[in-house]
């Protein structure tokens, strides 16, 4: 008799795979997905759920729009960072200034006409800079705008549904906190 052993494993994965995924797994994969992204606690997201919920409008939009709108992942979007953690270090260490004065809190909440410079000092302009000839071959969304020259960022409007670079199904995250409340 020729047995060939098998690995656990394989048996294990087979058994799993034939089952069907269940609706509480896909929301809270897409809930996660968002958490990971956009590098937010639980407790941080659940607070801006509750925000979008009160917000006139489709809830998922708003929450999409309240996180794009956060100074970090602005800062990201105009490529003044080369990722949203390093986004987060920048603005944590106060090299970022918006509407000219010093903002070291990473979910301050941008609004339409703010502007965003770097600090004068050679370490800040240099990061910066750095990240900035990196980054000069991704596009910059509709919604900000980033003059190289003056190393200076604007955002213009609040985004629209189309500028989220994100594939998501944000209805699946509303419906996951709405399920948990």
């Amino acid at each position: 008799t020729n047995k060939i052993p098998q690995l656990k494993s394989s048996s294990i994965n087979q058994s799993t795979s034939n089952k069907k995924i269940s609706q509480y797994r896909i929301r809270l994969e897409e809930k996660q997905k968002l958490r990971f992204h956009y590098g937010i606690t639980e407790r941080q997201l659940l607070n801006y759920v509750r925000i979008a919920r009160k917000a006139k409008g489709s809830t998922g939009q708003v929450l999409l729009q309240l996180l794009e709108m956060r100074l970090d992942n602005v800062i990201f979007r105009l490529g003044m960072a080369p990722t949203i953690p390093g986004a987060r270090q920048l603005v944590n260490h106060r090299h970022i200034l918006v509407n000219n004065h010093i903002v070291n809190i990473p979910s301050y909440r941008c609004k339409p006409q703010d502007f965003f410079t770097i600090k004068d000092r050679q370490k800040s302009q240099a990061m910066v800079i750095k990240n900035i000839d990196f980054s000069q071959k991704y596009k910059v969304p509709n919604h900000l705008t980033f003059n190289s020259l003056e190393k200076k960022g604007l955002v213009n409007q609040i985004l629209d549904h189309e500028s989220i670079g994100l594939k998501i199904n944000e209805l699946l995250v509303v419906e996951y906190y709405s399920r948990q409340a």
